[in-house]
């Protein structure tokens, strides 16, 4: 990810959605009944503690950011954000060793936190805020997370929105967020399934005109849908280099996606997912590297085949399954190179 880019298409969690710990229950000599574990509904921060940890993000963000040195946020970052951004610090450094000759200290300001309320760990919230890269009307939203009372607060999701596209989000009268779990069977394609179903779509092709065709409508039509369908399309079919790509959910662990309901009964999901792109020359045909960054991530020997593989951390809304229209809409997608391996 550039550490400057704006939004894509208007404008890189440690856990899972909704998991309850689970509670131990043992009895006493006295015969009475332990309880072990958390059980009880409660927001997942206090408003100081979210300001805290956003404020510790940015120091911390912005460290690694002048040095050039993942290691001065890699407690701060998690999931996709940890890929992209620590293969951005890796390649900063590889070209710069003497630190960032173009840093412009990250400013978060304008904060707004929508806290969801849950049982047990892990937890997360979403803080929304305006900064100082980017468009003038984007607001970034990050979100973080935190697995046990014993960790930090690290961003897991980083996404930019246009202001207009924040959705209004369900809370109860104490204002707390509700979160959505990854088999919500109340929404269009449960969150859980996301990274599958836009991998999947990925190797649909059409005959549409515009790269995507009829046989996989899930995703509205847009930028990070049809139209890069279509370039894919377009681009392998080129004379002298073929190009092959897999798609590949990330759901596990630190990529688990995570969602807030919305006004309207749907949801707005974060999710991730992996991509590679295999490029291979003809023979008779040099194959070359594309420019600095892909050479400061390359292992291997080039020959004749260069594979090259990407992040991705996707915002998007998840309609109501009794919506009229079912379509899920990319709001913003965020991806970076994290390896490049030449054969």
């Amino acid at each position: 990810m550039s550490r400057d880019r704006g939004v894509r298409g208007g404008r890189r969690g440690r856990f899972a959605l909704v998991t309850a710990s689970v509670a131990v229950l043992s009895m006493t000599a006295g015969g009475c009944v332990v309880v072990h574990g958390e059980r009880e509904i409660v927001p997942t921060a206090t408003r100081a503690e979210a300001a805290r940890a956003l404020k510790d993000f940015t120091a911390a963000y912005n460290k690694a950011d002048k040095e050039f040195d993942r290691s001065l946020d890699a407690d701060r970052v998690a999931g996709a954000l940890a890929d992209i951004d620590g293969a951005k610090l890796r390649v900063g450094n590889e070209n710069y060793p003497d630190g960032n000759p173009s840093h412009t200290p990250l400013e978060l300001t304008d904060a707004e936190f929508t806290i969801p309320e849950k049982a047990g760990w892990p937890r997360w919230f979403v803080a929304d805020a305006d900064s100082n890269k980017g468009s003038e009307d984007a607001r970034w939203l990050l979100v973080f997370t935190r697995a046990s009372a014993d960790d930090v607060w690290a961003v897991s999701y980083l996404t930019m929105l246009n202001a207009d596209d924040v959705p209004e989000f369900e809370k109860d009268a104490d204002g707390n967020a509700q979160p959505v779990t990854a088999d919500d069977a109340a929404l269009a394609v449960a969150p859980g399934r996301l990274g599958k179903a836009y991998a999947d779509y990925m190797k649909v092709t059409g005959d549409d005109g515009d790269g995507g065709g009829s046989e996989d409508e899930t995703f509205a039509p847009g930028s990070h849908t049809t139209v890069l369908r279509a370039e894919r399309e377009k681009n392998g079919s080129r004379p002298g280099l073929a190009r092959q790509y897999i798609d590949e959910p990330l759901t596990d662990g630190a990529y688990a996606p995570v969602g807030l309901r919305t006004k309207d009964g749907g949801a707005l999901v974060f999710f991730a997912t992996r991509h590679y792109e295999k490029q291979t020359a003809a023979q008779g045909v040099d194959i070359s590297v594309p420019n600095r960054n892909v050479q400061a991530l390359l292992t291997g020997d080039l020959k004749s085949s260069l594979t090259l593989e990407y992040v991705s951390n996707q915002a998007v809304l998840d309609p109501a399954r009794t919506a009229s229209d079912r379509q899920v809409r990319f709001l913003s997608r965020v991806d970076g190179l994290t390896g490049a391996k030449g054969e």
